[in-house]
């Protein structure tokens, strides 16, 4: 006897509606496949304080950040390297930048060096699956060669500026001009701010609607040198300088991103979007110019308050607004879950530091990592394990960590000195977030353990680009 499945015409063979069922199963997958690809902005202030955001408490009014954070998670424990550089290529590459030579300062405007043309960046594999990839700000990955520069790494559009600290009117570094529209020279009035907004609302305006588009906003702001037009201070008379000139700043920054931020309302595409925004580390002189909150130190240092830094991320029908997500995320974690969330290959030939994130943004999930090493340098690093941290050499400064526009002169001898010391500490960064109770002495065993696994670490680094052996 035949077996027969029934259906409203009336009854087929069990083996016509097993076709049927599959016919059904890839309709589903090809109108899947079919789905446009999000778009993905990600937004980088640099320099910005750790609690300087309203929604943190801070004096500074950001409404659109603000905004922004609710509408999706806010990130309590997002982590990037200690100063520029190597916190853009960490989100360039998905790879520690001591893998590459990139663990130390930042890159200057005479360096002869950049990120390694061997690595493989997020736009250039965003390209490959069909996205637009356009980027309006500081690129600081290397210059010394047109080879380096933003629009021979995989960005279709590039306007902005190569270098920090550039004159925010003249958009001067160094007696040079220092802005560019796709490689040449762009002579054009106006804040750096407002003119990086201008050209990203331009961008997601004229973007074609079946086109995903890779947006990468990396502001100069708030960087010194403090500048800001004088109606963005208004507001801000009851502080000193230059913490008032900075208030003002990061007012026009918090503007300019609602001004993106309105482009993607207007063209429909803030619906499948994942925004993404932090700083690219602490704030520098913090109690000064900007505010860490209670957390320790600041910009250049291994501390929390150099490393851990304010941070969001918003996608709606997919990210909850409101949430909060207290997995450690580090920066290098961006470029696998883009990539896999863009439907990118993530098989290369360098191996990723960075994991896939995706499912704690929209699930709520733990994170996959089961540590982040916050550099390792010749003179000083730190690594989280768990709830635990190990600093080596916290209070001794890298060659280079500030970028305020001068050649450093360096005294390497006593720099050494100080290396030498290696001084650790150890903190339960969940017992004493803010590492002030250092534990080396009472868990010996668990500074053992920390220490290993830092100097494997460290042994994988390769020498820096900037430090002489």
């Amino acid at each position: 006897m035949k077996n027969y499945s029934h259906s409203r015409s009336g009854v087929l063979p069990k083996a016509a509606h097993f076709c049927l069922l599959l016919l059904a199963a890839f309709c589903r997958v090809a109108a899947t496949a079919g789905e446009q690809k999000p778009d993905i902005i990600v937004i980088i202030a640099d320099d910005l304080g750790s609690y300087d955001v309203s929604w943190r408490g801070g004096e500074i009014k950001t409404p659109h950040l603000d905004k922004l954070a609710a509408s999706g998670a806010k990130l309590e424990q997002f982590y990037v390297q200690p100063v520029c550089t190597p916190t853009r290529a960490s989100l360039m590459t998905g790879r520690y930048p001591m893998r590459y030579g990139l663990q130390v300062g930042v890159i200057r405007p005479w360096a002869n060096y950049g990120l390694s043309l061997e690595e493989r960046l997020l736009p250039q594999a965003l390209r490959e699956v069909g996205y637009t990839t356009a980027m309006c700000g500081k690129w600081h990955l290397g210059s010394h060669d047109k080879a380096y520069w933003p629009n021979a790494r995989g960005f279709d559009h590039w306007y902005g500026h190569l270098f920090g600290a550039i004159d925010y009117f003249t958009h001067i570094r160094d007696a040079k001009d220092d802005w560019y529209r796709n490689g040449q020279p762009a002579k054009e009035e106006g804040y750096s701010t407002h003119l990086l907004a201008r050209d990203a609302v331009n961008v997601i305006k004229s973007q074609p609607k079946d086109k995903p588009l890779f947006l990468y906003v990396p502001f100069n702001a708030v960087h010194a040198p403090h500048q800001v037009p004088d109606s963005y201070k208004t507001p801000y008379a009851h502080l000193t300088e230059p913490r008032r000139t900075y208030a003002g700043m990061l007012a026009a920054m918090d503007e300019a991103i609602g001004q993106i931020l309105g482009a993607l309302d207007e063209t429909s595409r803030r619906k499948n979007a994942l925004i993404f925004f932090s700083s690219d580390n602490g704030g520098p002189q913090p109690g000064k110019v900007t505010s860490n909150g209670p957390l320790r130190a600041g910009k250049g240092t291994v501390y929390e308050g150099g490393v851990q830094v304010v941070a969001c991320a918003a996608w709606d029908g997919h990210i909850k607004p409101g949430s909060v997500v207290k997995a450690p995320i580090h920066m290098t974690d961006l470029y696998p879950t883009l990539l896999k969330l863009a439907g990118a290959s993530l098989e290369q030939e360098l191996p990723l530091d960075g994991v896939d994130i995706l499912p704690c943004l929209t699930e709520g999930k733990p994170s996959p990592r089961t540590e982040i090493l916050h550099n390792t340098t010749p003179a000083k690093g730190a690594l989280r394990m768990g709830d635990w941290k190990l600093v080596v050499n916290g209070n001794v400064a890298d060659p280079a960590d500030d970028d305020a526009g001068a050649q450093p002169k360096v005294k390497q001898k006593k720099r050494r000195a100080a290396a030498d010391a290696d001084g650790v500490e150890l903190f339960n960064l969940v017992a004493d977030p803010y590492e002030k109770n250092d534990l080396s002495a009472k868990q010996p065993e668990k500074l053992k353990e920390l220490r290993a696994r830092y100097d494997v670490l460290a042994g994988q680094a390769v020498q820096p680009m900037n430090v002489k052996p």
